[in-house]
């Protein structure tokens, strides 16, 4: 399996400034350590768990990156407009935006839902993803263009999600296609726009989500017979985010799932 000192490293991501939602834990937080071990300069979003993400951004800088912490809860409509200006206050402009954050919120059959549950839902992994997207699509365009948006999927956007999590995998689905309509639109401006799909991957959504009994399940239908780890995360979003290596890629969804979906 792969670990992140045996990840590539691209030149061209030194000095980058990249902003990360969602980044203390889980993919996001891999991501952030791996943006780290290639020198840029990271802004390390998170809401609740500002000890996670103190430890990112020390890991970040151990490894001869700069990184600042951006506390903020995305789902709040002002956050995607203030953390973005708080990247350029830092690192004085945007190179890379990854859309990480999102969220289940729990696990609802059909008869039970709420107004309230959609929204909560549509907030976490739709709205707030829209508003980045605006803001870190202006800001790029400000700087006179060009730079890397990677969005986060997933497979149950293919599939439709597992027992309960119909609204989220529909959310997913929204993503996926929004990002190949924002990548047409953004292409003029040189600003590459990407998903990264990821399968069952150990993070603390299952650890929060789902039971053994479920994650067993899932497993039994992965190909290479296990879980996949952040870490094997990681080497997508600096190969889409490097102009070198991901330069004439945009509008594509990245399955990382073990064989789980082959499209």
């Amino acid at each position: 399996m792969t670990t992140l000192s045996a990840l590539p490293v691209f030149p061209d991501l030194a000095g980058k400034a990249v902003l990360i939602t969602g980044a203390s834990t889980g993919i996001g937080a891999a991501a952030a350590r791996a943006f780290g071990q290639n020198k840029a300069r990271v802004a390390v979003n998170y809401n609740s768990s500002r000890e996670a993400a103190e430890a990112v951004v020390a890991d970040i800088k151990a490894a001869g990156g700069e990184a600042v912490l951006a506390p903020g809860d995305v789902t709040k409509p002002e956050t995607a407009q203030r953390l973005v200006e708080q990247t350029v206050a830092a690192f004085g402009r945007l190179d890379v935006l990854v859309n990480n954050a999102g969220a289940l919120v729990k696990r609802t059959p059909v008869a039970e839902y709420t107004d309230e549950f959609v929204d909560a839902v549509l907030d976490v992994n739709v709205r707030h993803v829209v508003r980045f997207m605006r803001e870190g699509a202006v800001q790029m365009r400000r700087q006179g263009g060009g730079g890397s948006i990677i969005n986060l999927s997933s497979i149950a956007a293919r599939h439709g999600g597992g027992p309960g999590s119909v609204i989220y995998a529909a959310a997913k689905g929204f993503v996926a296609v929004a990002t190949r309509g924002w990548a047409k639109e953004l292409a003029k401006d040189g600003i590459r726009v990407n998903a990264i799909s990821p399968g069952v991957i150990t993070t603390p959504f299952h650890e929060r989500f789902s039971t053994p009994e479920q994650l067993a399940a899932m497993q039994a239908t992965i190909p290479m017979n296990r879980l996949g780890t952040s870490e094997e995360c990681a080497a997508a979003f600096l190969y889409l985010a490097s102009e070198a290596a991901g330069g004439y890629v945009t509008g594509q969804m990245v399955e990382i799932n073990g064989g789980q979906y082959m499209p």
